[in-house]
């Protein structure tokens, strides 16, 4: 059983038009979702062991709320150029290069390809993950390089809007 857990990088910043996109940090909304969503991703059973990260700021910065507000453990995490990507392709073809000896993995990153990604492998259609969106896809393989089209279950989706009551959680 191999488990992929995705989240999308928290809401960014566009303030500076002249910053590069890589460069771009977290609006307060962000870091505000981050706090939010640590508790039900957690709940879910994702334990922040095993994170590659875009190396877009952005990403690590999402990573690094995490990090900082999660229960007394170590959080094991490293950036990937390979990871800045908008292509689902690109994202199958590194997770099927992972060590086996890995039962799962969380990736931080970009859509559309995250949720191009939970679409081509999971059960579950998915309109598009949100910033700081999560999903959790369960595969019935012992191999990351037999991830194939539907192939894994999905067994959560989460995303900031769920846990305000409805509300914004502001800008």
């Amino acid at each position: 059983m191999k488990t992929l857990h995705l989240l999308r990088h928290a809401k960014s910043s566009w303030s500076d038009s002249e910053l590069p996109d890589l460069k771009r940090p977290l609006k307060p909304r962000g870091k505000r979702a981050c706090l939010l969503m640590i508790e039900p991703i957690w709940k879910a059973g994702c334990r922040f062991q095993h994170i590659y990260c875009s190396h877009a700021k952005r990403a690590v910065s999402t990573v690094k709320m995490f990090e900082k507000s999660l229960p007394p453990q170590t959080v094991s995490w490293e950036k990937d150029k390979a990871l800045y990507t908008f292509d689902d392709d690109d994202l199958l073809h590194w997770l099927q290069q992972l060590d086996d000896e890995q039962p799962e993995v969380m990736i931080v990153g970009h859509n559309p390809a995250l949720t191009l990604l939970a679409n081509h492998l999971g059960d579950l259609p998915i309109d598009n993950i949100p910033t700081c969106g999560y999903v959790q896809l369960q595969a019935d393989i012992k191999r990351w390089q037999k991830l194939a089209a539907g192939c894994a279950s999905t067994r959560h989706f989460l995303y900031p809007k769920m846990f305000t009551d409805g509300d914004n959680i502001g800008d």
